[in-house]
């Protein structure tokens, strides 16, 4: 057998689903201004970073993960003020392996798994990979939840899961607790609230939790500022968790990765003040981009800001021209056409992206 035959032959072992798909698209951000991925833009103060250097160097490598990952689970539970009795943590690499875990706790023929649209991509993704079918409800047109329409979808549908994004991306914007709360009561599955962007939002899904055995609070160190560390958290009812728990892989968070998240959980004040920093930037940039022609910004509580412009991709390409980059987002769902995702930066970063944007609109003559 040839070569070309032979990694045909492999290659048909692959699903044809799979081999039919794109990979998530990540943009090269070298020597650009980022703001693109709704990362935390500050680090830590430089006595801190030689701090974990150290500590890091002392951790064991040549063991596997155990304690350090049961310690930081504790750790991540007070963080987040999790109930003592009655309720479970479990840790995964990143939400997304969560979100994994979830799709293959639910994977049964016919099993449904819901989301309003757009959210994050990754909720479908996942329903796919699994081979369960994933129902998209949209949004109003104001990005606010549609709830007689998603009332409707899940009578006829009766997802196993629904993901309600707490607050929404790539919109930025924390929907009615009223309404969340009815849509809970109805869904006869799972109901988990994706908290990516807690430390941005002015209230939190815990107390929604309490009241429903049902929901599940997931959340990311990766906003907290530590998106290089790959620790998600999913956080309910400990019959629940536990369930969860029985598919993860036993060692899918690194001794080094824990031993980090540990240490910033030591400094979790230093972390504070980064997150009100962005938020106090988000309000100034906000208001920034309210004053210019032709750009529509919408309300957020997230680290992001999604805004409408006369042309996504022009502008999209003016400001990677002169060095910043964001994400245009106009191609993921007909309500966000023309939209793109602009992450809060440092006051500097913040600036650079408005001085590009004018001088974009004003080149391309937009408005």
């Amino acid at each position: 057998m040839n070569t070309t035959d032979e990694l045909s032959q492999a290659l048909s072992c692959i699903r044809e689903d799979v081999r039919q798909t794109q990979a998530y698209p990540v943009q090269s951000g070298a020597g650009l201004v980022k703001l693109d991925v709704m990362e935390n833009p500050y680090r830590l103060p430089e006595a801190l970073q030689q701090q974990l250097g150290e500590r890091l160097g002392r951790v064991a490598l040549n063991r596997y993960p155990a304690e350090g990952t049961q310690q930081l689970a504790a750790a991540l539970a007070r963080h987040a003020s999790l109930p003592p009795e009655g309720y479970a943590l479990t840790l995964g690499n990143g939400s997304d392996e969560l979100i994994s875990l979830l799709s293959l706790a639910v994977a049964r023929p016919g099993a449904v798994i819901m989301s309003p649209l757009p959210s994050f991509v990754m909720y479908g993704i996942s329903a796919q990979y699994q081979h369960l079918r994933f129902v998209g409800v949209p949004l109003r047109p104001d990005f606010e939840l549609d709830e007689a329409a998603m009332l409707d979808a899940i009578a006829t549908e009766r997802p196993a899961l629904l993901y309600l994004s707490h607050p929404n991306n790539p919109t930025g914007n924390l929907w009615d607790e009223a309404v969340i709360e009815r849509l809970i009561e109805a869904a006869p599955g799972l109901v988990v609230l994706d908290e990516a962007y807690q430390p941005f939002a002015e209230r939190d899904g815990l107390g929604l939790m309490q009241r429903h055995p049902k929901v599940l609070v997931m959340r990311t160190m990766s906003k907290f500022g530590l998106a290089g560390v790959r620790i998600g958290y999913l956080m309910g009812r400990r019959e629940l968790v536990d369930q969860v728990e029985k598919l993860r892989p036993p060692f899918n968070v690194s001794v080094l990765n824990a031993e980090a998240a540990l240490f910033a959980l030591e400094h979790e004040a230093v972390y504070a003040e980064q997150a009100a920093a962005l938020r106090a930037e988000r309000e100034r940039l906000h208001a920034a981009l309210q004053q210019l022609r032709g750009v529509q910004v919408f309300p957020s509580q997230g680290n992001m800001l999604l805004v409408r412009v006369p042309d996504a991709a022009a502008v999209f390409a003016g400001l990677k021209a002169r060095g910043v980059l964001i994400k245009n987002v106009s191609g993921l769902h007909p309500l966000l056409r023309q939209c793109l995702r602009i992450t809060i930066g440092m006051p500097v970063e913040n600036q650079a992206l408005l001085s590009a944007l004018q001088a974009t609109l004003i080149d391309l003559n937009l408005p």
